[in-house]
């Protein structure tokens, strides 16, 4: 759906004459407003693990300024109200991914209301964290069979974005070529259920639900486009400015619950599916100790250097006009908040990918140095297993092992999230085949 700039702008500012700031002005208590979206997993180091842990406040008390700190937390579905709501003077500080802090951008100076992006939450090198999903059934097996068909996804994200370059590359033209349902992740989740629409491209952790229910396959692995994305804060400006002790008190928080999640992985999943109701294997999948995601505040020359590329995307969608995101990027407050820890962050490399088994009634899990090890392991336990994890031996994609489409290469069990990279292996290497989930079990065993 294209946005109407004249009409969009007018709908934002009525709120803004007429209420005003929610942000308390300089009496003895302040109000902070942050607002997030608890399903959306690979904010949880910004929102709702952090809420849950209650580090925000900590640091905030820890201010001894003479003055009272409240923090009212705002859930929201998808970035766009967040934005809105900021732009109208609302929230002070939100999270979103990478395409929604581009609007974030543009929406902010049009109105006259500059936001910046202060600091990441979840990123992956890759774009393994969008995923192109079909119904179970699907005859569908490669990107090019999406041609002519219904493709259900929110215009404006992140998985938007992986759609329409992963058509371009196939050759396919992303506005002609398929019929594209603009849709909330719910809503596209139920029309594939539903059989009215033919594919589903979502962000986090929606395509990982739905296969882990059994209600989609995966067709496209966003991980096979190696364009980084991204999940961050973003930041009024003027309260930046004004509040730059709790801005930073925030960014010390945030990566408190970072280091929080590193080292408690399956109870930090298990705190977020208690919060958002999501099942605790589907955001260990995304957010686990070798999880989809990687989790780190420090803002990376290679992210910011896809936030770039992401605005053709956004321009030829028309939701956008040319954004300038090295005014928009705004580090300082995360380096004055971590100090010298700051270059070590920036500097470490993503955890690698591994195999790995959760095991029922234990709060770890267990690594294996190969997925045929993994499987040698469930099959002689496969009663006691909660949920087990293999990385898609192209892109390092963790994705469910019972999911996973497996190839068989001599003596090798290889996974892989989508079967067309999984064909193209096979094609590669002579005697190679595709074989069950159940045959690669009996395989192992």
């Amino acid at each position: 759906m294209k946005h109407k700039p004249v009409v969009t702008a007018l709908l934002l500012l009525a709120p803004l004459t007429a209420c005003g700031s929610a942000q308390a002005g300089d009496g003895s208590t302040v109000t902070v407003t942050v607002g997030y979206q608890s399903r959306t997993i690979n904010t949880v180091t910004a929102g709702t693990l952090l809420r849950s842990l209650g580090y925000f406040e900590k640091e905030l008390n820890s201010l001894h300024d003479g003055r009272t700190y409240k923090v009212d937390w705002q859930d929201y579905a998808t970035g766009a109200p967040i934005t809105a709501q900021m732009t109208a003077g609302k929230i002070d500080i939100g999270s979103m991914g990478d395409f929604p802090l581009l609007i974030n951008a543009a929406r902010g100076k049009q109105l006259g209301k500059p936001t910046r992006l202060v600091s990441v939450t979840g990123y992956n090198l890759r774009g393994g964290l969008n995923t192109i999903v079909t119904s179970p059934d699907s005859e569908l097996a490669s990107l090019a069979d999406l041609r002519g068909k219904k493709v259900s996804t929110s215009v404006g994200s992140a998985a938007d974005g992986t759609l329409v370059r992963a058509l371009q590359r196939a050759g396919i033209d992303p506005d002609k070529g398929i019929e594209k349902l603009n849709q909330q992740p719910a809503v596209g989740a139920s029309a594939l259920s539903a059989g009215s629409t033919d594919a589903l491209s979502q962000f986090v952790a929606w395509p990982g639900l739905l296969t882990y229910q059994g209600k989609a396959k995966a067709l496209y692995d966003g991980a096979e486009l190696n364009l980084p994305t991204f999940h961050g804060v973003t930041a009024r400006e003027d309260f930046a400015e004004k509040r730059p002790a709790v801005l930073e008190a925030f960014l010390k928080a945030q990566a408190e619950a970072t280091d929080y999640l590193d080292d408690h992985p399956v109870a930090a999943a298990e705190s977020v599916a208690k919060a958002t109701g999501l099942p605790a294997e589907v955001v260990y999948l995304y957010n686990g100790a070798h999880g989809i995601a990687t989790f780190d505040p420090a803002v990376r020359p290679q992210l910011v250097s896809a936030l770039k590329q992401d605005v053709s995307v956004l321009k030829a969608a028309k939701l956008t006009g040319d954004i300038d995101v090295d005014s928009f990027v705004d580090d300082q407050y995360v380096k004055k908040a971590l100090g010298a820890g700051y270059a070590a962050r920036l500097a470490a490399a993503p955890t690698a990918s591994a195999s790995e088994v959760w095991s029922k009634g234990t709060s770890e899990t267990q690594s294996f140095k190969t997925p045929l090890k993994l499987l040698t392991y469930v099959s002689a336990h496969q009663d006691g297993i909660r949920a087990a994890y293999v990385p898609d031996t192209t892109t390092g994609t963790l994705w469910f092992a019972d999911k996973a489409v497996w190839v068989a290469d001599g003596d090798q069990l290889l996974p892989f999230v989508a079967p067309e990279t999984a064909r193209a292996y096979v094609s590669a290497h002579g005697g190679a085949r595709v074989v069950t989930y159940a045959d690669a079990l009996e395989r192992a065993s």
